[in-house]
């Protein structure tokens, strides 16, 4: 193994660690379900590598049936009370969204600058937050450990298992692929996209990507499958550059995101956690962005590809 797989294999190590805790954490709080749920993921996160394909593939089915028969429940029971929230937020303002900034800056610092960071850096990133964290809400040093796992363990059974379905989307989209669902989308396309015409082939790719991201529910689901199907055989077989559509093509589909139920944990778990009166209030708000945001898109890959 590479330096970068072990430490890629380190982060995997750290975030079973907590999903098992969480599973400890659920054993009384919440029921035998959910900490059999929490228990099968730490366990796929920690010796994943070394485990059958078939054993994984078995651990993805009874986590799913587990959640779809409403098994897998919130064990939270350590939350601050709203008088604690006020306070806190009265006390340290704007400066709570620093380590998300820190997150951020770290993360995209990490893939450019180190060299095993490309596949490394949200576990970078988080390190340098958790740490930036500590030291604004001045934890003492001898509570660091406990408030760590303590704030870590409530945060993922607060998100329940809404927080693996980018994961599992994503390898959804790799299946697809290697179906041949991307053969089957750019015979379709073939028959709309006039020959030689790039705004057709760009709004095609772009718009496709934003649609197919509504279905699955995550921009890197519908990324492989889409740039398989329109962006290679109609884009860059045309001189398109490969990086400018990649990286355009992506952020494209995020549009689709932005209205889609199906990512749920980035629009109807915060609705839920922001007690909004309706489910959906937050997709309704985004729309109008998501539309403008397309059409940019579109013009700035026809414009930058070629």
């Amino acid at each position: 193994m590479t330096a970068a797989e072990i430490l890629a294999e380190v982060f995997y190590g750290l975030v079973g660690l907590l999903f098992l805790l969480v599973g400890l954490h659920a054993r009384r709080a919440a029921g035998p379900g959910t900490m059999l749920f929490w228990l099968i993921l730490a366990f796929t996160f920690i010796i994943g590598p070394w485990l059958p394909d078939w054993v994984t593939g078995l651990c993805i089915v009874v986590l799913a049936v587990l959640t779809a028969l409403g098994r897998v429940r919130s064990g939270v029971s350590d939350a601050p009370t709203d008088e604690e929230t006020r306070k806190n937020a009265d006390r340290f303002g704007g400066r709570v969204f620093l380590p998300a900034v820190v997150l951020a800056v770290t993360a995209v610092l990490a893939a450019t600058f180190l060299p095993f960071g490309a596949s490394n850096a949200i576990g970078i990133s988080a390190l340098a937050a958790v740490i930036a964290a500590l030291l604004l809400f001045h934890v003492p040093a001898r509570d660091v450990p406990r408030a760590a796992v303590r704030d870590g363990v409530r945060l993922i059974d607060s998100i329940g298992p809404v927080g693996i379905l980018p994961q599992v989307l994503a390898a959804l989209g790799a299946l697809f692929t290697a179906a041949g669902v991307g053969d089957v989308i750019s015979s379709a396309v073939s028959g709309i996209i006039p020959a030689g015409s790039r705004l057709a082939a760009v709004a095609v790719y772009c718009i496709g990507m934003a649609l197919f991201t509504v279905v699955m529910g995550n921009g890197f689901a519908a990324f492989s499958v889409i740039t398989a199907g329109v962006g290679v055989p109609f884009l860059i077989a045309q001189g398109a550059d490969p990086v400018v559509v990649g990286a355009l093509g992506l952020t494209a589909g995020y549009c689709g995101t932005l209205v889609t139920p199906m990512a749920a944990n980035f629009n109807i778990m915060p609705a839920a956690l922001l007690e909004m009166r309706s489910k959906y209030g937050i997709l309704r708000a985004q729309a109008p962005v998501a539309a403008v945001l397309l059409c940019v898109h579109i013009a700035l890959m026809y414009f930058l590809a070629f």
